[in-house]
């Protein structure tokens, strides 16, 4: 494991070096069994520090029971339910743990979070070694152990992670930081995830579980450059080769923290493509309401039935012709507006196939 030594060598020459590794997968699948296996390992061998974000107890409970009433029926409503709004502020907590380690600035409460969610954070990262019981000087807050500031450090953040949109925001922490990045997705059967959540002492309801499988999204390393640290792993039961590969991944990772300014060049791509597919539906439906109005128009002035058969298959001929060009980009390739949110194609683009449909339907009606 030479990576992973060359990666301890390298974090000690200056700061401790911060890893983020983000465990995905659905309930019961094995994470937190495979978390607490880590915690124990990785400070033996390779000799990192570690420490273990577990959601579910960092989350109160109640956070995932239905609201209750407000004092009055006028009483707004959040804006996010109670569970949303807990993971937003262990978020944020996280934040202003991981800048006061890079800085070396004090360690102080997120403004927006509550001061339960902030007690819950200090207490779990005193209970793993990360920070003294000690408080600092000036309000600086409590003491960095020498776990936290003297070896490479991973935290291991084990939750679902179920939307692909969930672990980026962790990823956009450790780009904004420059921290290493990485990700472990447990794939195990549904059945076998419904049947271990049934024998827990505080089980999940079953459809929350077959609800969950339905909408998890697995790391894609094709689609997404910052999910290219990602492994799969097919049980929590892991192989020797499984372990191989889990401190090679982690390794690679702290040997390349993400940049600040790195740029995703896939998700650009994908926008373009997502971009470029909306273009060609909004100038679909407008080429079909023009065709729409020219057929009217054209009865309106007594063109024949058998004509009007001709029109209608010339001008749909067009329409077909004029989208393949506009998916193509053969043409009109600088009228489309790709960063405008209220692109109008009908005013931009549509233009030439409205000049086209009339030089056709003049073809009849002039006659």
């Amino acid at each position: 494991l030479a990576a992973a030594a060359a990666a301890e060598q390298q974090g000690s020459a200056g700061r401790a070096r911060v890893g983020l590794c983000v465990l995905c997968g659905l309930p019961a699948a094995g994470k937190s069994t495979l978390a607490r296996a880590l915690r124990r390992r990785l400070p033996q061998h390779p000799g990192w520090a570690c420490a273990l974000l577990a959601y579910d107890e960092l989350i109160p409970p109640e956070a995932f029971c239905p609201r209750e009433p407000e004092a009055g029926p006028a009483a707004p409503s959040p804006l996010l339910p109670r569970w949303k709004r807990s993971r937003r502020e262990l978020l944020q907590c996280l934040e202003r743990f991981l800048r006061a380690l890079v800085t070396g600035g004090p360690l102080s409460a997120p403004a927006t979070a509550t001061q339960p969610a902030w007690e819950r954070f200090l207490a779990c990262c005193r209970g793993q070694g990360l920070l003294s019981s000690a408080e600092g000087h000036a309000g600086a807050g409590p003491y960095w152990t020498q776990a936290a500031a003297s070896r490479p450090l991973y935290l291991i953040l084990d939750d679902n992670f179920y939307y692909q949109s969930m672990r980026y925001e962790v990823y956009q922490l450790a780009r904004k930081y420059s921290l290493s990045f990485c990700q472990l997705f447990l794939e195990c059967p549904l059945e076998c995830c419904l049947q271990r959540n049934r024998l827990r002492s505080h089980p999940l309801p079953d459809q929350t579980i077959y609800l969950m499988a339905r909408k998890i999204e697995m790391p894609d390393l094709k689609k997404n450059a910052w999910e290219r640290n990602s492994l799969v792993l097919k049980s929590f039961d892991c192989t020797s080769e499984d372990n191989e590969q889990i401190i090679s991944l982690l390794a690679t990772a702290l040997e390349n923290p993400v940049k600040q300014n790195e740029e995703n060049t896939e998700q650009k791509e994908a926008d373009r493509a997502t971009c470029a597919a909306s273009t060609v539906h909004q100038a679909d439906q407008t080429c079909r309401r023009i065709i729409s109005q020219t057929m009217k128009d054209a009865k309106d002035k007594n063109v024949l039935p058998g004509e009007m058969k001709s029109l209608s298959e010339e001008l749909n001929k067009l329409k077909a012709e004029f989208l393949e060009d506009l998916r193509q980009g053969n043409n009109l390739k600088n009228q489309i507006c790709i960063q405008s949110q209220y692109f109008d194609p009908a005013t931009s683009v549509i233009s030439s196939f409205q000049h086209k449909a009339t030089n056709v339907v003049n073809k009849y009606i002039l006659k």
